[in-house]
């Protein structure tokens, strides 16, 4: 049988004993147990750490520790949380404060095991398939049988031909249901806030804004830059011209000076 099934049926074979596919197990007559067999627990334990951003009637925002900020609506009256040695509610969370959210997670294996057994005269049989029973309270019931069952009959291995009407029958149905079991706990635990911002009006509904991205550098420093510089509305001409002048005046000078020496 492949073990990934499942459900896995378990046939039991003894003197006077069979297996048989029931088909109708809410009849008074049968009987059921039922036991559960436990494997061994794997534990996950799972941490998440961040700031209180705003407490707004019991919806709580925190921005966590990679940058995200994450919204808690409807936080439960009856949670508490251990700041400071102290137990609080959400009423008394204040902005600024650290939280520390624990998650530990148990995963549990279990097998479900049910024994439903029925006992019954043989009233009738239709072999291969399926064989009607006179159960104890004079009620016939029909049940099916499996594909090649054999059956124990005074020492003797016989199928579904080898039974006879008037044989007291006693019919076993074991079936294992694997299941697993998964339990979380939760643990919060915080420290005050070193000093908290401003709240928002308790009436102001809450929103979250993503942030735009950052313009780029040489594009900001450009616009913020001040011009130190005037702009430039004139020409050279007129010192070109000053300049002409004083070469003139020197020159008439320096030969007024040598016409006096000659003298």
């Amino acid at each position: 049988m492949n073990s990934g099934n499942w459900t896995k049926t378990v046939t039991v074979l003894s003197l006077g004993i069979f297996c048989l596919a029931l088909a109708g197990f809410a009849n008074a007559q049968v009987q059921t147990q039922t036991s559960t067999t436990t494997g061994h627990a794997s534990k996950e334990v799972q941490v998440e750490s961040g700031e209180v951003v705003l407490v707004q009637g019991n919806d709580l925002v925190v921005k966590m520790q990679d940058g995200t900020v994450r919204h808690f609506p409807n936080i439960p009256e009856s949670d508490r949380i251990m700041v400071d040695g102290k137990q609080l509610g959400i009423h008394d969370l204040k902005p600024g404060m650290k939280l520390q959210r624990t998650i530990t997670t148990i995963t549990t294996p279990q097998t479900v095991t049910t024994v439903q057994t029925v006992t019954g005269k043989v009233w009738n049989v239709m072999p291969p398939t399926s064989v009607i029973l006179t159960l104890d309270n004079g009620e016939n019931q029909s049940f099916k049988i499996p594909k090649d069952q054999k059956f124990t009959i005074n020492g003797q291995q016989v199928d579904a031909f080898g039974l006879r009407k008037g044989m007291v029958v006693t019919a076993t149905k074991i079936v294992e249901v694997p299941e697993t079991l998964i339990t979380r706990h939760r643990h919060v635990t915080g420290t005050e806030a070193a000093a908290a911002p401003p709240a928002p009006p308790a009436d102001v509904p809450i929103l979250i804004a993503k942030a735009e991205p950052a313009a780029a550098p040489g594009a900001a420093e450009t616009a913020a830059t001040p011009q130190n510089t005037l702009p430039k509305t004139a020409s050279d001409l007129p010192l070109v011209g000053l300049v002409g002048l004083l070469l003139i005046f020197a020159s008439l000078t320096i030969k007024l000076f040598r016409a006096n020496l000659g003298h």
